[in-house]
């Protein structure tokens, strides 16, 4: 999953042509570093922090589904 996806997965974007504008207005960080690409491959154990929004953390998802969540 990108980072451009995460942020439409978890609504903040509704479309993900939207990614490059939020990343160039808000501060994102990517395990603590600030992080401006919508392409920024996201895998397990990652934490990315969106100001004002909260923290999200990178897992598996189950048996059946095959990307991160």
């Amino acid at each position: 999953m990108t980072l451009g996806q995460m942020l439409k997965e978890v609504t903040i974007i509704s479309s993900g042509g939207q990614a490059k504008w939020y990343l160039a207005d808000h501060a994102v960080l990517v395990n603590g570093e600030p992080e401006n690409r919508r392409g920024r491959k996201l895998y397990p154990g990652m934490m990315v922090e969106v100001p004002e929004v909260g923290t999200f953390f990178m897992v598996k998802k189950g048996i059946n589904d095959n990307e991160a969540e």
